[in-house]
């Protein structure tokens, strides 16, 4: 087993070289543009490690890694076109810096691009493979329209939501860690446990970015906190503080949040106020922690090594912990 540092510069190596110039320049460009603006790579990281883990060589996942990782970046372009991003990561979107022709057909070659990264593996492995993904693929785009739907929407449930983010985000981490089982030939039953884990530690870990877009370190966030915020989205500290609020807080969090999306520093600090003295705050931290429980339980019947499943529970912790 490899440092999870070592996992995220294996891929990286593996991305460069996936990176070459090709033509027509104007499809291929935006492509390698997106994919080297960097990220947590979570989720080809999590494929590696869990190939490992089943006692798999983890080089036989970088394809897989990789599929997952194109495919991801392609969810991020058309979401920023659909957003009118101006910004991922700090840089420019796609749409931006070309045009959003160029972010939907760039798009577009992504997702074609992330299919062809299966071809290598065996029929039956092949096979697996892209059932898992397929099904992951179309769960994502009902996350994205849910998501969308939410925003104009006044009455989301808290399940509503979950739902979303599990489609939305979780799914995708889950597929990556079962890809791993897969391609290290685990059997079927460690395969969906391995699914179940990766599912409630992504639920976790888009919790947890609700909870650090609203309370955590500029310096270390790496994003504008209290985005979410200023955008009026309905997360679950949001949920949650209408649940806990009594009427005249529910109505001021909703006007707030009716309003015209705006940057001004008295709204957030008026809505991270609410958050607090609601309880909603502990009640998203309390939610990280259930979900990464959850997470950790579904690792108990695995057939793999004591030492094994502690560095899934180390990987899940540091999660938890993480203030980026």
């Amino acid at each position: 087993m490899l440092s999870i540092e070592k996992y995220q510069q294996e891929f990286l190596d593996f991305l460069q070289n996936y990176s070459v110039e090709k033509e027509p320049k104007g499809l291929y460009a935006p492509i390698n543009y997106i994919l080297q603006l960097g990220g947590k790579r979570l989720r080809p990281v999590l494929a590696l490690m869990t190939t490992d883990v089943f006692g798999g060589a983890y080089k036989k996942a970088l394809n897989a890694a990789l599929a997952i990782e194109v495919f991801h970046n392609f969810t991020l372009v058309h979401d920023d076109i659909m957003d009118d991003a101006p910004l991922r990561r700090g840089k420019s979107t796609v749409h931006e810096k070309w045009d959003v022709n160029t972010g939907i057909l760039s798009g577009d070659a992504m997702l074609i691009m992330a299919y062809q990264l299966f071809e290598g593996y065996t029929p039956e492995v092949f096979k697996t493979l892209n059932q898992l993904f397929s099904k992951t693929a179309l769960e994502v785009c009902e996350g994205q329209q849910y998501d969308v739907d939410f925003e104009t929407r006044n009455d989301v449930t808290i399940p509503e939501y979950l739902k979303m983010i599990e489609y939305k985000t979780s799914v995708l981490v889950a597929a990556a860690m079962k890809m791993g089982a897969v391609i290290a030939g685990a059997n079927k039953e460690d395969q969906e446990h391995i699914y179940e884990f990766g599912r409630n530690l992504g639920i976790a870990f888009q919790l947890q970015d609700d909870y650090l877009d609203a309370f955590g370190d500029p310096k270390t966030f790496g994003k504008q906190v209290g985005g979410d915020i200023i955008e009026n989205k309905k997360t679950y500290l949001y949920l949650k503080a209408l649940e806990f609020a009594s009427k005249t807080d529910q109505e001021r969090l909703v006007h707030l949040f009716n309003t015209n999306p705006s940057a001004t520093d008295d709204k957030v600090t008026e809505v991270k106020q609410l958050f607090i003295s609601t309880g909603s705050e502990t009640a998203t931290k309390q939610a990280v922690e259930v979900y990464t429980n959850r997470a950790f339980e579904v690792l108990e019947p695995l057939k793999v090594s004591e030492n094994r499943k502690q560095l899934l529970r180390d990987f899940g912790n540091s999660l938890m912990r993480r203030n980026v």
